[in-house]
């Protein structure tokens, strides 16, 4: 059965690593949905997050490549668990003056910021969860959306997980 999976692997912060990495990944035949990198507290290091979908057994296959990998340092599935989860989502959202209220409305029931405002547009931030800002595009739509930039999605273990 395929399964999304959400990896987060820390990595040596040196160039081409992110390369190696994503390489490994497609050469296995895996298409990353979402993929955010940035260093950690130690400037030596990154964590890289993604998603990728695909069965167990191939799975299983790509942790074992992925950790032969002299640059990855740690693999944690963050798949299945307590994980706390975000994405962010600019959306350009057409508003003639009439109906801006209406967009305003929507973008405040999901804890948006209104963060720019054209004669005839709306450009709203937020942050969430991947549903969550489904939930909103969906309701955006109407209005006609021009443009949507999202990043990749990041994840880390809730602190109640600590061992």
């Amino acid at each position: 059965m395929i399964q999304e999976h959400v990896l987060s692997i820390l990595v040596e912060n040196k160039p081409g690593v992110l390369s190696r990495v994503t390489g490994l990944i497609s050469r296995r035949g895996f298409n990353i949905n979402s993929l955010a990198v940035a260093p950690t507290e130690d400037s030596t290091m990154s964590r890289l997050t993604a998603t990728v979908e695909c069965d167990e057994l191939a799975y299983e296959q790509l942790i074992k490549q992925l950790h032969k990998l002299i640059s990855v340092y740690k693999i944690s599935d963050l798949t299945n668990g307590e994980v706390i989860a975000r994405e962010l989502i600019l959306v350009r959202v057409g508003a003639a003056p009439e109906r801006r209220s209406e967009v305003i409305e929507i973008a405040n029931v999901f804890r948006a910021k209104i963060v720019d405002v054209g004669k005839n547009s709306i450009t709203i931030e937020a942050t969430g969860d991947h549903e969550k800002l489904s939930g909103m595009v969906n309701l955006l739509r109407a209005y006609g959306i021009r443009e949507i930039i999202r990043t990749g999605r990041i994840a880390m273990q809730r602190s109640s997980s600590d061992k």
